[in-house]
C-alpha cells in the first residue's frame, strides 16, 4: 500500500503532471473570463462577428495552402469568438519570434564556413537539375554540395546500431548526437557507455534532444545527469507549462557525427523499438546512411546550429575543417536542414522536385501519408505521365488517426496510378525517396503537415553515387513483404474507418 501511495504521489507530482495542470489551469482562466464578461457578450459577440468577418476575407486571400485556409476558415464561421482568438495567437507566432532569432543566429554563425568549392562548383556546370536543385538548397539553408563522400547505406536500424558502435569507439576529438527521441533501453545504454567512457579520455561530447523526452521518457534533469558523466547536453525546446505556438515546433533531426570524419543521417531514434530489442507495432522498418568525406561537414554544421552556442572562431575552424581527401566516391550529396521559421518548406520542394524530374519511378517509403494539395498533384502527374510512382505504407500504425487520414488518399492516388503498399510485417517508419537509379533521399522528413511545416528536419540528397543502387534493391525486397492495396482492399477497410478518415482530413494541417 505505501509503495503505491509513493508511485501516485511520483505521478501526480511529476512534471509532466504539473505541466498539464499549469495548461488546463491556462485555459480554464480563459474559459472563466468569458464568464466574467457575461453582461457585456451582445457587444463582445457582435465585435468578434466583424472581426470573424474580417479575417475570413484575409486567409482567403492569404498566400497559404488551400487546406490551411480551409482548417481556420470552418472554425471561426462556427465559433467566432473562440475561433478568431485562436487564430491570432496561431497567426501572430508570438511564441516563435525569439525561436526565430536563435535559429537564425545558429544559421549565420556556420554559413561563413559553408561553401560550394570551386572544383564542385565547375563539375555541377555539366548537369543542369542536379546544378539548379544545389542552388536553391544552398540559397535557403547555406548547405553546400560535396563530391569525395562515400555513402554507406543500413536497410534496418540494427544495421546502423552495431556500425555506429564501432565507429564510436574510434572517436579521439569529437562525438555530437542531436535526435528527437532517446529512451533508456539497451540502445541508449550501450551508447551512453561508450559516451561516458570516451568522455574520461577527453573526447568533447555533446548531446542534444527534443524537449518531448521530458514528458514521458526521460527526466526533466536528465541534462544535469549527463553533465556529471562529463558530457554537455541540453534539451531544444523544452516543454514548459504555458500557451504558446513554439511548442509545436520540435527538433524532429536525428544526426550523429564523429570527429568531423563520419556522420549518420535517417530515421532511426536512440530506442529500443528501432532496433526491433522491443516489439510495439510488429517489425519495425527503418533505415540510415552512414557518410564519409567532405559532406560530413553539413551535418556538422546542421548540428552546431541547432546547438547555438557561441564558439570560438578557432573551435568553429576545428568542428568545420573539411577532412583530408581521402575519400574517393562519384556523384554529389547534399546534407541539408529544414527549419519551421523561414517560410520555405525546403524538405517538401526536395521531394517535388525529384517526382517532377522523374523519368522511370519515384519509390517512396514513408510512416505517414497527410498530404497537401502540391504533393497529391506531384505525385498523380508524375504517375499519370508514366512514371512508376509506389509508396511503402506501414500495416500495422503507431497511430490510428494519422494512419485513417493516410488512407483516405489511397482511393485519389490510386485512381490516378499511384502504386501503394502495406508493410505486412509491421511498421515502416523510413524516410526514403529513390528515383531513377540516380538519385536519392534518406533522412528525417515524413509525408505529412508536421515534418513539412512545423518540425526541424534534416535529410541525405545523394546523386548518382553508387549506394543508390543498394537503396533501390532494399526497396525492391521490402515489397516481397508487402501487400498491394487496390481499391477492393480499400473497400474492405471498415466503413465508419473511412468516413472518420475523411473527417478527420478537415484538421489534418493541424495534426
Amino acid at each position: 500500500m505505501k509503495k503505491t501511495l509513493q508511485v501516485l504521489f511520483r505521478i501526480v507530482f511529476s512534471r509532466t503532471m504539473i505541466t498539464i495542470l499549469l495548461i488546463l489551469l491556462q485555459i480554464g482562466v480563459l474559459l472563466a473570463s468569458f464568464n466574467f464578461f457575461r453582461p457585456y457578450m451582445s457587444v463582445i459577440f457582435g465585435s468578434f462577428t466583424f472581426l470573424a468577418g474580417v479575417l475570413i476575407v484575409y486567409i482567403i486571400n492569404k498566400d497559404i495552402l488551400p487546406e490551411m485556409k480551409l482548417v481556420w476558415v470552418l472554425p471561426i464561421c462556427v465559433f467566432p469568438v473562440f475561433g478568431a482568438l485562436l487564430y491570432l495567437m496561431v497567426a501572430t507566432n508570438w511564441g516563435t519570434i525569439g525561436l526565430k532569432k536563435v535559429v537564425q543566429r545558429g544559421i549565420q554563425s556556420t554559413s561563413v564556413y559553408l561553401k560550394t568549392s570551386e572544383e564542385v562548383t565547375k563539375s555541377l556546370q555539366e548537369d543542369v537539375s542536379i546544378r539548379q536543385l544545389s542552388s536553391y538548397i544552398q540559397s535557403i539553408s547555406t548547405c553546400p554540395t560535396y563530391q569525395n563522400t562515400r555513402v554507406t547505406y543500413f536497410p534496418l536500424g540494427e544495421d546502423k546500431f552495431k556500425d555506429l558502435l564501432v565507429e564510436l569507439e574510434k572517436a579521439e576529438k569529437f562525438i555530437f548526437l542531436e535526435y528527437f527521441i532517446i529512451e533508456r533501453g539497451r540502445m541508449w545504454n550501450s551508447i551512453l557507455e561508450v559516451l561516458e567512457r570516451k568522455a574520461q579520455e577527453g573526447v568533447e561530447v555533446r548531446v542534444m534532444y527534443d524537449g518531448m523526452c521530458s514528458l514521458l521518457l526521460l527526466p526533466y534533469t536528465y541534462p544535469k545527469q549527463l553533465q556529471k558523466k562529463g558530457i554537455q547536453a541540453k534539451m531544444v525546446s523544452p516543454i514548459k507549462p504555458m500557451l504558446s505556438t513554439h511548442q509545436n515546433n520540435r527538433d524532429h533531426r536525428k544526426i550523429l557525427v564523429i570527429d568531423g570524419r563520419v556522420a549518420y543521417n535517417g530515421g532511426v531514434n536512440l530506442a529500443d523499438e528501432y532496433i526491433n530489442e522491443k516489439v510495439i507495432y510488429g517489425h519495425w522498418k527503418d533505415v540510415a546512411v552512414k557518410l564519409e568525406g567532405d559532406a560530413v561537414q553539413g551535418f556538422t554544421a546542421l548540428f552546431l546550429q541547432m546547438w547555438n552556442a557561441e564558439e570560438t572562431t578557432e573551435k568553429m575552424q576545428q568542428y568545420l575543417k573539411l577532412p583530408q581527401r581521402n575519400v574517393e566516391s562519384a556523384g554529389y550529396v547534399i546534407p541539408y536542414g529544414d527549419v519551421p521559421t523561414d517560410g520555405e518548406q525546403l524538405g517538401e520542394t526536395v521531394y517535388i522536385d525529384i517526382l517532377n524530374r522523374a523519368k522511370k519511378y519515384v519509390h517512396i517509403m514513408t510512416p505517414y501519408l497527410i498530404l497537401d494539395y502540391q504533393m497529391v498533384t506531384a505525385l498523380t502527374y508524375a504517375a499519370k505521365r508514366g512514371v512508376d510512382v509506389s509508396i511503402i505504407m506501414p500495416h500495422i500504425p503507431d497511430k490510428k488517426i494519422p494512419f485513417e487520414i493516410a488512407r483516405s488518399f489511397y482511393p485519389e492516388l490510386l485512381h490516378n496510378k499511384v502504386k501503394i503498399y502495406e508493410y505486412t510485417p509491421g511498421f515502416v517508419h523510413a524516410k526514403c525517396f529513390v528515383s531513377d537509379d540516380e538519385k536519392a533521399v534518406v533522412g528525417t522528413i515524413n509525408l505529412d503537415y508536421r515534418s513539412l511545416y512545423h518540425h526541424f528536419e534534416c535529410a541525405t540528397y545523394i546523386y548518382r553515387n553508387p549506394v543508390i543502387g543498394d537503396i533501390e534493391m532494399d526497396y525492391q525486397k521490402t515489397l516481397l513483404e508487402c501487400q498491394q492495396v487496390e481499391m477492393g482492399t480499400y473497400r474492405q477497410i471498415p466503413l465508419l474507418q473511412r468516413i472518420m478518415g475523411r473527417v478527420y482530413r478537415i484538421i489534418a494541417p493541424l495534426l
